[in-house]
C-alpha cells in the first residue's frame, strides 16, 4: 500500500503540471482563431498579463456566440474635438443596434454615482485597513464615446432610420457594486456574468434595426480607426493621465 501510495503521489506531482501546461497550450490555440486576436494582433501572453486587455477578451467571449449578423470592432480610437481622441474598448454592430461596451475588470466594492464625476473602488489592505482608488464616471465616460461615434455615422443614411446606440458598462464578477445604478437612460452596469442574457434581452426589444449591408458598411466606416499608429496611442495616454491625475 505504501508504495502504490507513492507511486500514485509521483504520478499527481508529474501529471499536473503536464495538464496544466496541455490546458495553456489548447488555450492558447484557441485564442489566436478568435475575431479578437485577429484584429488586435494581441499576443496571447498580452491578453493574459494585462487586465484591461483581459476584460476586453473575456466580454468578447461572453458575446462571440451572438448570431449573425453581426460584427466586432476593437480599442477604437476616435478623433475628438480638440484634436486628442477618445477609445472605445468594444463595439458590436448588430441587426439590433450599436452596441457600446466599457470595461471595468475591477476587484474589490465600486462605489458611484450617476452625477458623481468620480466613483471610487475600495480594496482590502489587511488588518481592517482597505485602500481606495477614484475613477472617471463610466456613465459619462460612456456617453462622451456614445457621442462622438454618433458624430461620425451622422451623415451615413440607413433604410429604416438611425439605429438605436445601446451602452453597456460591464464590471468584473470579482467586485460588488455598492450604491451603483444598474440603469441611466441608454447606460446598463452590470457584472460580466448578467452580460450575455441583458444584451440579448435589449436585442430584442429594439428588433431588426439594421441590414447584414448595413453592418458591413458600418464596419467598413469604423474600421479604420481601430489601425492608428502609436504616437496616438501614447498621446492618447499621456492626455488621460493629465486628465484624471
Amino acid at each position: 500500500m505504501e508504495l502504490f501510495a507513492l507511486l500514485a503521489l509521483i504520478f499527481i506531482l508529474i501529471g499536473i503540471p503536464i495538464i496544466a501546461k496541455n490546458k495553456r497550450e489548447e488555450d492558447r490555440k484557441q485564442y489566436y482563431q478568435t475575431e479578437y486576436a485577429l484584429q488586435t494582433q494581441n499576443s496571447y501572453e498580452q491578453v493574459i498579463s494585462n487586465e484591461g486587455l483581459w476584460g476586453e477578451f473575456l466580454i468578447y467571449k461572453v458575446l462571440e456566440s451572438l448570431e449573425q449578423p453581426r460584427k466586432f470592432l476593437f480599442n477604437l480610437y476616435l478623433p475628438k474635438w480638440n484634436g486628442g481622441t477618445t477609445e472605445l474598448d468594444i463595439v458590436l454592430l448588430h441587426e439590433s443596434g450599436i452596441y457600446v461596451f466599457e470595461s471595468k475588470n475591477y476587484g474589490g466594492w465600486i462605489f458611484g454615482s450617476e452625477k458623481q464625476q468620480y466613483w471610487t473602488q475600495t480594496l482590502p489592505a489587511g488588518r481592517g485597513q482597505s485602500q481606495r482608488y477614484r475613477f472617471y464616471n463610466p456613465i459619462l465616460q460612456n456617453s462622451g464615446h456614445l457621442d462622438r461615434l454618433y458624430q461620425i455615422l451622422r451623415p451615413l443614411r440607413f433604410l429604416g432610420g438611425p439605429p438605436p446606440y445601446h451602452s453597456f458598462i460591464v464590471f468584473s464578477d470579482r467586485c460588488t457594486l455598492k450604491q451603483v445604478p444598474l440603469k441611466s437612460g441608454t447606460h446598463h452596469i452590470l457584472h460580466l456574468y448578467e452580460l450575455f442574457s441583458a444584451v440579448q434581452e435589449q436585442a430584442t426589444k429594439s428588433g431588426a434595426r439594421l441590414t447584414a449591408t448595413e453592418i458591413e458598411m458600418l464596419y467598413e466606416q469604423l474600421e479604420p480607426y481601430t489601425h492608428v499608429n502609436d504616437a496616438i496611442k501614447m498621446a492618447h495616454i499621456e492626455d488621460i493621465r493629465l486628465k484624471y491625475r
